[in-house]
């Protein structure tokens, strides 16, 4: 996968060479670059595009803080990247890397380190929004729209930092995701290959415009009913652009008041077990147990991730009774889980 060093140019002739460097995946942007070398103009266009998208992804790392609950899953010293959206420097990225953070630096290609704060934490949409605390005098990444890149067309992903690292990807599938903590996208986007350096990644369409922010390492990123791919998910730019005003006030958005019982769950052949409870939650307290098949919820049959958590969201207000039906060890029994706010649940530093 072609890949650029941190300060090197993005020339015109690099970009054409990278996208022709992958044939397999560049078959629907072929009559693009076959006229893009015709006209000259359109080239730098395009090169300078792709060069402000690359430059304005910025290296990220935050610590947590001491006492934050998610220290056992995430760690307290966490590394990724964020995408510049805004000229008042308002950074875009994935939300478990600012999740209960303390402290935040932004660095940028050239070597900057500039001190930041995070602004909104969404666990609607798995994104976060930090602000920088000094001027770093670069282009923002215009958002695009997640809806419009066909399958199997080239994309640029973009880490940032000092070790940052462009490269091509394609895009493998446009597909619901359910992760087994308590999380669902109705669309996200699965890249192909994969990328280690993933986490809050910017991934651009042909003009420079920002289609994604990198969450996570997949095994499987192809469409369903095709030969298994790895690679990686990238949440659609799309579930921002209606929520923003209200990260930027709230801090969430108001589909993250949401009930929460603090389980992780997998789903194999129709059934939903837990996986893991987490200490102290909801689901501890109740006396849910690794192993637990669930059955259903609230009176709702259920056989899949999808279903557990959309059902459990569909009532309001978050802070309710919640019964769940389950199977352990071949008896049937029901649950009474007390669910509360996630958001009331995480650590905050002072003043956020």
């Amino acid at each position: 996968m072609p890949k650029q060093k941190p300060g090197l140019k993005f020339c015109a002739s690099a970009v054409l060479a990278a996208f022709s460097a992958a044939p397999a995946l560049t078959s629907a942007f072929t009559p693009a670059l076959a006229a893009d070398r015709a006209q000259p103009s359109a080239i730098e266009t395009q090169s300078r595009a792709l060069q402000r998208a690359s430059e304005s992804v910025l290296g990220l790392r935050t610590q947590a803080l001491a006492d934050a609950r998610s220290l056992a899953t995430l760690g307290r010293e966490r590394a990724g990247s964020g995408v510049l959206i805004g000229r008042d420097g308002l950074v875009l990225t994935i939300g478990y890397l600012v999740l209960e953070a303390d402290q935040v630096e932004l660095s940028t290609h050239d070597g900057r380190r500039i001190p930041a704060r995070v602004v909104a934490y969404d666990l609607a949409t798995g994104l976060g929004l930090v602000q920088a605390l000094a001027p770093l005098g670069l282009e923002p990444a215009p958002l695009g729209e997640a809806t419009r890149p066909s399958l199997r067309e080239p994309l640029l992903v973009a880490s940032g930092g000092e070790r940052g690292e462009v490269g091509m990807a394609a895009l493998a599938s446009r597909r619901p995701f359910s992760a087994y903590w308590e999380y669902h996208l109705d669309a996200a986007l699965f890249t192909a290959p994969p990328r280690r350096d993933h986490a809050g990644a910017g991934l651009f369409n042909s003009q420079g415009e920002l289609v994604g922010v990198g969450s996570l390492m997949v095994a499987d990123a192809a469409e369903p009913g095709t030969p298994q791919q790895p690679g990686n998910l990238f949440v659609p730019v799309d579930l921002l652009k209606p929520v923003l005003a209200e990260l930027l006030e709230q801090g969430r958005s108001r589909a993250s008041l949401r009930a929460w019982l603090g389980v992780n769950c997998v789903e194999a052949d129709g059934e939903v077990r837990v996986m893991r409870v987490a200490d102290d939650s909801p689901a501890d307290v109740a006396g849910l147990q690794r192993g637990d098949r669930i059955v259903a919820i609230d009176g709702q049959p259920v056989a899949a991730l999808a279903m557990l958590w959309k059902t459990l969201w569909a009532t309001q207000p978050p802070e309710r009774d919640v019964r769940l039906d389950i199977q352990r060890e071949g008896r049937s029994m029901a649950v009474i889980v007390h669910a509360v706010d996630r958001a009331w649940t995480l650590r905050r530093s002072e003043g956020i």
